[in-house]
């Protein structure tokens, strides 16, 4: 198939009509929707599938678990420093062509990687090198196939996109995990790599056949506006993306309250390991019964999230805030089963909140700004992943466990609540009555 295919729009598929739906199924109306949550799936089990062998590979080459978080690290650090410059490319070319090109090149460097495997190729340097251009694609790939997916639903639509897609990911990391054991056990490491492969092609083989809603407003290739000597100019800018997120009242504070989250919260693998294995003298099992809560919750969130149909940032606030007041009452459980009470609301709220929080990133940009939004909320996002578990863990060695747990969600609930006190301070204008105005006219 040409690129002129790719790159030329679609007949946009006919909106279902009827009464508003609040179904968190709702997006799967849609074919392409469809279409594209089983290239997903796919495509996630494919990914988790390399991801559950690929420590253990860098371990057998290397023998050095210092090397391993080093290969992380290297994969990760295009997300920090030029997500802005993906996102720029995303609103720059048409956007099925390029989620089509970064699935394919993903694919290619995982056939690679077999390959090597294979051949018994693969050393540090070049596994180095593999993990940097797989995230330089990375920055690419995220937002043109994040919004990809919102063009095949209305707007109102998009959270049960959003959470239909947190379903299939976690369907597709169950699913990858549980073969990548017998993938290995019967056909080798280098048989894992090649079904990532596979997966990214299959994604790339059905994204020319989606066909965005009627009214969608997907991309528009070579946007440009008017200059003052009545030329044009393309304000496809990296600046002009970092100028337009700063200026948004309503992104910074999202960034807000998901950043202060992120350092203070949700790295419960950690703070919830320590609480578990020391203070409630549990051990590995009970912390996996705890994770596997955590996991369920995170489903009945991802569900409820999908029912919203035009969440706010005032939701992702709220919902971010009950999730740290949660959070200090599991610091205080004095026993595994109040914190299994406890973890299962926590997890829920979380997930509502992350496909809230998702579907106001994604729909509050005009269309042809999502791109860049999007690759400067990755750059942000990556400091917060790489800051966050030093930050709790330098905490955690101050006030342990439980102190940690109470103290982090305070944070979280008391920098939300000052946030809200101060936005309706600065928003509300005192009345003045018009006997007033006629006084200081005369």
């Amino acid at each position: 198939m040409s690129s002129s295919s790719l790159s030329a729009p679609p007949p946009p598929a006919p909106a279902p009509s009827g009464p508003a739906s609040t179904s968190p199924w709702r997006s799967l109306r849609y074919r392409s929707m469809r279409w594209w949550s089983v290239a997903n799936f796919v495509s996630n089990a494919g990914t988790w599938m390399q991801l559950t062998v690929q420590n253990l590979l860098v371990l057998q080459i290397t023998g050095s678990a210092a090397a391993t978080g080093l290969s992380m690290s290297v994969q990760a650090a295009p997300a920090l420093l030029i997500s802005v410059f993906g996102g720029a490319a995303v609103d720059r070319w048409p956007r099925r062509l390029t989620a089509a090109v970064s699935q394919a090149l993903l694919g290619t460097v995982a056939f690679v990687t077999a390959l090597m495997v294979a051949l018994d190729r693969l050393d540090v340097t070049s596994l180095m090198v593999l993990a940097a251009v797989t995230g330089v694609i990375a920055t690419v790939d995220g937002p043109a196939c994040s919004l990809l997916g919102n063009d095949l639903v209305p707007r109102e639509d998009v959270p049960s996109a959003i959470g239909v897609g947190a379903l299939v990911h976690q369907a597709g990391r169950l699913t990858g995990a549980a073969l990548a054991g017998v993938t290995v056990g019967f056909l080798g490491t280098a048989a894992a790599y090649a079904a990532n492969g596979l997966s990214f092609l299959f994604v790339a083989s059905v994204i020319p056949f989606l066909r965005p809603v009627r009214g969608a407003d997907g991309h528009a290739a070579g946007h440009t506006t008017k200059a003052k000597d009545g030329g044009t100019r393309d304000t496809m800018s990296v600046r002009e993306g970092l100028a337009f997120f700063v200026r948004r009242p309503r992104l910074l504070a999202l960034a807000g309250v998901t950043g202060v989250s992120a350092v203070f919260g949700r790295n419960y693998q950690l703070t919830l390991a320590v609480l578990v294995t020391g203070p409630l003298a549990g051990g590995a099992g009970s912390f996996g019964t705890v994770s596997t809560v955590l996991a369920v919750g995170g489903i009945v969130g991802a569900v409820l999230g999908a029912r919203l149909r035009r969440p706010s940032v005032r939701v992702v606030g709220a919902l971010a805030a009950a999730g740290g007041l949660l959070q200090v009452v599991a610091g205080m459980s004095p026993s595994l089963a109040v914190l299994l009470v406890m973890v299962l609301p926590m997890a829920v709220v979380e997930s509502v909140s992350d496909t809230a929080g998702t579907a106001v990133l994604q729909t509050d940009p005009p269309a042809h700004m999502r791109g860049r939004v999007l690759g400067v909320w990755g750059s942000i996002g990556t400091v917060w992943s790489l800051g966050g578990p030093p930050a709790l863990g330098l905490l955690m060695e101050l006030a342990g466990a439980r102190g940690a747990l109470i103290a982090g969600g305070l944070i979280i609930a008391g920098a939300i609540g000052a946030g809200h006190l101060l936005r309706e301070r600065r928003t509300t204008v005192p009345r003045v009555s018009p006997v007033a105005n006629l006084e200081t006219a005369a």
